[in-house]
Order: structure tokens, then C-alpha cells, then sequence
């Protein structure tokens, strides 16, 4: 398998490299945009802060290179910010992002850093009860035909795929269980 780029801007970029060690997947670390140009199975968008993410993006002449490649199959897992980064409508947002999965999204659905909160629930195509760990997380409002929903937790939808895309609303890097991750690599093939 070729290696899997993490967009390292800003975020839980290094959490996500551990979980790809684990599972014994090389991975690189995206900071500018000769980094983008490496070889690549697929990428991870971490969780993070989404405005700042998209700002960097735009800085560093990324977003346009991330965007073309998304739509032209690269496979990829956004987590948290990166759900938002890659939402087609953010709700009370009009910001260009990268956009290639048709959901809708409402951001800090679950309120401030103390409305955090961890639950183990399934996950479509996953054998077990994940752990799920929800900081200031997203949830999807509304999915698009071709996109199909993984995991509704409180009546919100929390995890997501179209195509080669995957988002989550949680963080699974910050848990000890890689089935997430297995999942997303699976999808590479």
C-alpha cells in the first residue's frame, strides 16, 4: 500500500500517524505544498480547527491540488474539521471549502469544549461497538443521494461515506481502537 498522507497544518495530525503505525501503514505529513506532490494511497483531513485549516489551505496554494485529487478518487478520512472541510453546505457558512461530499453540516452541534462527551456505539461495517470521542464535534444534518450514513448517534448523524470518502463527527484517533482506521484502509483496497 502506498503511503497515507495526514494534512498537518494544524490538529490532531500526529494522533492519527500513531494509529496508522499501529496498523503498520507508512504515513507523511502534509505541511506545504511540495509535501503535496509525494506519492500517495489515500489522505486523512484531522480534527481540528476548521477555520484555520481552510485558511492555511488557501495560503499555502493547496486547496485547488486537494480538491482535484479528491474528485479524481483519491481516498479520504476527514475527522471533525475535516467532516466540515469536506461538507458541499456548513450551515451558516459560505466559506469555499474543499467540498466534494454532498451532506449538510451544522458545526459545535454538541456546544463548547465542556459539552464534550465519549460514548461506545456501532458503526456501520465494523463488527464491534466503537469508542467515540466527541470534542466541540460537527454533526451532518443532511446526506445527499449516494452517500450513506454509518452511525446516528442522538438522532444526529455522526459517521459518513460517499465513494471514497469517509468523514466522522468524532475523533477515533484519540482511542486505542484502529478499526476505524482499518475501515478508511479497507476502502483503498
Amino acid at each position: 500500500m502506498k503511503k497515507i498522507a495526514v494534512l498537518a497544518l494544524q490538529g490532531a495530525f500526529a494522533e492519527h500517524r500513531k494509529m496508522l503505525d499501529k496498523l503498520g501503514v507508512e504515513s507523511f505529513e502534509v505541511r506545504q505544498r511540495a509535501d503535496w506532490k509525494q506519492e500517495k494511497g489515500g489522505l486523512i483531513i484531522p480534527g481540528g480547527e476548521s477555520t484555520t485549516m481552510l485558511k492555511l489551505l488557501n495560503e499555502l496554494d493547496l486547496m485547488e491540488s486537494v480538491r482535484a485529487d479528491i474528485e479524481q478518487g483519491l481516498p479520504v478520512f476527514g475527522t471533525c474539521a475535516g467532516l466540515i472541510l469536506l461538507a458541499r453546505q456548513v450551515e451558516g457558512d459560505i466559506l469555499h471549502r474543499i467540498s466534494t461530499m454532498d451532506m449538510h453540516v451544522c458545526r459545535n452541534s454538541y456546544g463548547r469544549q465542556l459539552g464534550s462527551f465519549f460514548i461506545e456505539h456501532p458503526l456501520e461495517g465494523i463488527a464491534h461497538p466503537i469508542p467515540m470521542t466527541f470534542i466541540r464535534a460537527p454533526h451532518i444534518m443532511s446526506v445527499g443521494q449516494g452517500v450513506e450514513v454509518l452511525a446516528t448517534v442522538n438522532n444526529r448523524i455522526v459517521a459518513a461515506r460517499q465513494g471514497k470518502q469517509l468523514v466522522t463527527a468524532f475523533h477515533p484517533e484519540l482511542n486505542d481502537d484502529t478499526a476505524v482506521h482499518r475501515l478508511f484502509l479497507d476502502m483503498i483496497g
